[in-house]
């Protein structure tokens, strides 16, 4: 049996990330798929006003044609088949697949407004996450020697795990960007042409709410995220689907 590294994160307080003041998160959802550069694109003008105080802080709810993305700390030798377009980021994190049937939420926050603790936001990321699950009666939970969610498969085997969410975060002048990414029902058959997130021990894959046996729309998984976002961060106001500047 391995030993389960004690999770650290979870002694980190979490509620002081609601803002004592000012307007709420603006939610906005694209229907339609974004081509990465173009959120990227997006995001650094919204982070840049932002920081500037002239605009709301956002979260960005959307979905990005198959592709690969690889962060900061991404090696050439965990692409293994390069099957789709792959993007260098300024996020953390190493390579991992993005694609239709995953909730990526791009979460735009003033840190320095709100608490400036990398640490403790990337832990509160994490808890949005597993909230968003327990929703479903899905239990994730945290590793400290791996980013990201997992959930316990035994019947794959002894101390099998799934990853079923990624984070990857990058601030700016103490606002951030880039987020999560949940699996709701992607093709996981993409993700075999990386090394996700440099994990390459046979016992650990990827996995879906679907695939979990869990036949949730994308709808249903917003609804939740919504709310447990509100309970960590604060009041949200939905916004039109439409372009993010």
């Amino acid at each position: 049996m391995v030993n389960k590294p004690e999770n650290h994160r979870q002694d980190l307080d979490l509620t002081s990330f609601s803002a004592s003041a000012g307007a709420p998160v603006e939610w906005r959802i694209s229907d339609a798929p974004v081509p990465y550069p173009d959120a990227v694109a997006a995001m650094e003008a919204r982070v840049a006003a932002i920081a500037a105080g002239e605009a709301s802080e956002l979260v960005w709810l959307l979905e990005h044609p198959p592709l690969y993305t690889s962060g900061t700390s991404g090696k050439a030798s965990d692409l293994l088949d390069s099957r789709f377009p792959t993007f260098a980021t300024g996020r953390g994190g190493q390579l991992t697949y993005h694609g239709p049937g995953q909730r990526v939420a791009y979460v735009m926050l003033d840190l320095k407004r709100r608490r400036p603790d990398v640490r403790a936001y990337v832990a509160s990321l994490e808890e949005l996450i597993l909230r968003t699950l327990a929703a479903f009666n899905i239990r994730g939970e945290r590793r400290e020697d791996r980013v990201g969610v997992w959930v316990r498969r035994p019947d794959k085997g002894p101390d099998h795990e799934d990853k079923i969410a990624a984070i990857g975060v990058r601030l700016k002048r103490w606002v951030s960007f880039h987020g999560i990414a949940i699996n709701v029902e992607p093709e996981l058959s993409h993700f075999a042409g990386i090394v996700p997130c440099g994990v390459a021990d046979p016992r650990y894959g990827v996995t879906s709410l679907v695939d979990l046996g869990h036949p949730v729309t994308m709808a249903d998984v917003d609804i939740a995220l919504r709310q447990a976002f509100e309970e960590l961060f604060g009041p949200t106001k939905a916004l039109l689907p439409e372009a993010v500047t």
